[in-house]
């Protein structure tokens, strides 16, 4: 089976252009992500979008990557949701823990069990995927709690719990623009992941001073990071980068992260919308 999945994912590496800009203001981007792939072994996928002018690339960002912890964000996406609805409260207790302490601990420190205890409160990964799904997101897929995906023997390339980049993108994008979570849910989660201690060799290593929000994914052989870059006039980039296989994976994803900021600071225009515009 794992060999029928990596002829799948070379399938898809052939058949997928390796690199689309929206528009022409991005063209050095794209060939700066062209050059620095070329001498990487990892296989990456990377999509970045501007949230506020809708700019994007793509590098293979359609092809499935396991999501590892990333999918965090979409479990505390739907315990939000409740929130807002009053099904929930971030006071509420959970096997003797607040809701808002698990969620720091899932999102900032990365902490599996605190996930699986939110996983399980929710009614499982079946009751995820099938929000996400209800939700019009579609590209990515929750199939197992934490526990389960690292007690399952290793296959990057396996279908379960995986994401497109755009995919990915495309979640991060509508919680920011306040479409599966209120704007107060919104913020709260923004500050969350703005002080994710994880991951500091990723997408913010090479960005010092740069606001950051994000969450970082990890497995053997396989590495990750997901969220959102504000640039120097408030427009915030939504990004998701995975890469599995070869060597120096933090490396190459903070150098696309360089090369999304400086490609991204470029194209900049205005009239700019504040950061949180809807």
């Amino acid at each position: 089976m794992r060999l029928i999945g990596v002829i799948l994912a070379l399938l898809a590496f052939v058949a997928q252009p390796a690199v689309a800009a929206s528009s022409p203001a991005l063209l050095g981007v794209e060939q700066q992500i062209t050059g620095l792939m070329a001498n990487k072994s990892a296989d990456v996928g990377i999509y970045a979008l501007d949230l506020t002018n809708g700019e994007s690339i793509s590098y293979r960002g359609d092809v499935a990557f396991p999501m590892a912890s990333t999918v965090k964000v979409a479990v505390a996406a739907l315990y939000l949701a409740q929130v807002d609805h009053g099904r929930r409260s971030l006071d509420d207790t959970i096997r003797g823990v607040s809701a808002r302490a698990l969620i720091d601990r899932m999102m900032i420190h990365s902490d599996n069990r605190a996930t699986d205890i939110l996983i399980a409160d929710l009614g499982g990964p079946r009751k995820i995927d099938g929000w996400l799904r209800e939700q019009g997101v579609t590209g990515l897929r929750v199939d197992r709690t934490i526990a389960q995906l690292l007690a399952d023997k290793r296959d990057l390339w396996d279908r379960r719990d995986s994401s497109t980049p755009h995919a990915m993108v495309e979640l991060l994008r509508r919680i920011y623009k306040a479409e599966l979570i209120r704007p107060e849910s919104r913020n709260y989660l923004l500050d969350v992941m703005a002080r994710c201690q994880t991951g500091k060799n990723r997408m913010k290593a090479l960005l010092p001073g740069v606001p950051v929000e994000h969450k970082t994914g990890t497995l053997n052989g396989y590495t990750s990071d997901v969220g959102f870059i504000t640039m120097p006039d408030g427009r915030r980039i939504a990004v998701a980068m995975f890469a599995r296989g070869g060597a120096d994976r933090p490396r190459t994803i903070a150098e696309a992260a360089r090369a999304i900021y400086d490609g991204f600071k470029a194209t900049f225009s205005w009239p700019f919308k504040p950061a949180y515009s809807q």
